[in-house]
């Protein structure tokens, strides 16, 4: 990429000399007045007062706005000046309007230029080809056209490259994503696990905390015991009591002897 920028730095891509006001190609609409304006344009632009030379341009087009040369001459003084993109209307008129093959082929060679500096290498190939269908024998537009595939080329294997490193990145990001989503699945299964383990043996020593409160089977309560004991000491006092009935009743009474 970078040997075929040094290209386009040391061998510049050249705008066609500016047209100068000829009788024969000016459509016998154009006034003497429009004429002058365009002489007076042309003065400017070889000093290299591009602003000056565009607003006589403008007003040679102002009520001609398919002013051929006029129109040529503008869209070069714009070049000039980097506003590439406002030069390109200029140029389209006069490649839909000039019936001189000459004279379309170097707009077309110009729409070449401007798309070269935008960097639009696919327009930039179209408007040098336009330009050789004119002009088939015009070396410089032949090198500038060749020049635009080749960096053509370049930016098509850069957007694929491009493409590929995003489809990489973007791959690389789902797997560490994934990843993170397995890693955070297996630490909350975890936890819950531990918790699960907490909970089962919080749950385990609750049955044993239950089972040593609850007597045993066939084990009396101490409250139990005590009610069965202080029913046996009833049951005893009450059997006692009986037995001393018996013996009051059966105790022999002496008998004092009648003498």
């Amino acid at each position: 990429m970078r040997i075929y920028i040094y290209i386009l730095i040391f061998f510049p891509l050249t705008l066609f000399a500016q047209k100068k006001e000829q009788e024969k190609v000016v459509e016998k609409t154009i006034t003497l007045d429009e004429k002058n304006l365009v002489r007076d344009g042309n003065d400017l632009y070889k000093q290299n007062k591009f602003v000056d030379a565009e607003v006589k341009y403008k007003k040679a087009i102002k009520n001609n706005p398919n002013y051929e040369i006029a129109n040529f001459n503008l869209g070069n003084t714009i070049y000039e000046q980097n506003r590439f993109k406002e030069a390109t209307p200029h140029y389209d008129i006069v490649t839909k309007t000039s019936k001189d093959k000459q004279t379309k082929a170097e707009a077309f060679h110009n729409l070449g230029n401007v798309s070269m500096k935008q960097k639009q290498y696919a327009q930039a190939v179209e408007a040098y080809k336009n330009s050789l269908r004119q002009n088939s024998k015009d070396e410089e537009t032949r090198y500038n056209l060749a020049l635009a595939k080749k960096l053509l080329e370049q930016e098509k294997q850069q957007n694929k490259d491009d493409k590929n490193k995003d489809k990489k990145d973007k791959d690389k990001k789902d797997q560490q994503n994934k990843d993170q989503q397995n890693k955070d699945q297996n630490k909350e299964k975890d936890k819950n696990d531990q918790n699960q383990d907490q909970k089962d043996q919080e749950q385990k020593n609750d049955k044993k905390q239950e089972n040593k409160q609850q007597p045993k089977p066939n084990q009396l309560s101490k409250q139990q015991m005590e009610q069965l004991l202080e029913a046996m000491n009833k049951e005893e006092n009450k059997t006692q009591k009986k037995v001393n009935a018996r013996k009051e009743k059966g105790r022999k009474v002496k008998q004092e002897k009648d003498w």
